[in-house]
């Protein structure tokens, strides 16, 4: 194994590379040796940048939910283009399916230590998870207020049936990835009876 390897940006090929292990071979398959290998570098170099493994583990999880947030922020600005049920199967495509989020709730679910150490900072839920749900409900709001939505519509609660049945569609790994059609027709019957848009 190379020990000088000068790694440009450090953090974000490990990230890269624990994502990689994540979504080819399961939580179970992430160890920091795996991981630097899978970067091409040193073992150190990750303690170099990292207290610990589950500080590492920590931050891979903080910096996708900065990636969840910032996608939150590219959504809501889609509110009143084209179609609800279109906007928000792109966007639980794009979040399951290009994205290590189904990893990552696996992760936190696999790791003791990890969800302990994200509790300090993030109490409630499951991470990633509930910044997507937010994602949808601010979402999901923008296009109430523009009345493509029913004024009544309960987002709090359509943003997280939405969240589980987008994981549930992207959960299994060996099956690979849904048809973009099976993904709009669950988004479609959860917002049948709020959406106020002619369907297309």
């Amino acid at each position: 194994m190379p020990t000088g390897v000068a790694l440009r940006d450090a953090r974000e090929q490990l990230f890269a590379a624990a994502e990689r292990i994540l979504l080819r071979d399961g939580p179970n398959a992430l160890t920091s040796r795996a991981v630097t290998t899978e970067a091409g570098c040193a073992k150190g170099v990750l303690h170099r940048h990292f207290a610990d493994f589950d500080a590492f583990l920590a931050e891979l999880v903080l910096d996708r939910i900065a990636r969840v947030e910032a996608q939150g922020t590219a959504l809501c600005a889609s509110a009143g283009t084209g179609t609800v049920t279109g906007n928000l199967a792109d966007a639980l495509t794009e979040l399951f399916g290009s994205s290590v989020a189904v990893g990552i709730v696996a992760l936190i679910t696999f790791r003791d230590d990890l969800r302990a150490r994200l509790r300090r900072s993030r109490p409630a839920g499951v991470p990633v998870l509930t910044e997507a749900a937010a994602m949808i409900a601010a979402y999901l709001a923008a296009e109430r207020r523009l009345g493509r939505l029913a004024a009544d519509a309960d987002v709090d609660t359509l943003s997280p049936t939405l969240i589980g049945a987008g994981h549930l569609l992207f959960a299994d790994r060996k099956t690979g990835r849904p048809e973009p059609e099976a993904v709009r027709k669950v988004v479609a019957a959860v917002v049948a009876g709020v959406v106020r848009e002619p369907t297309p």
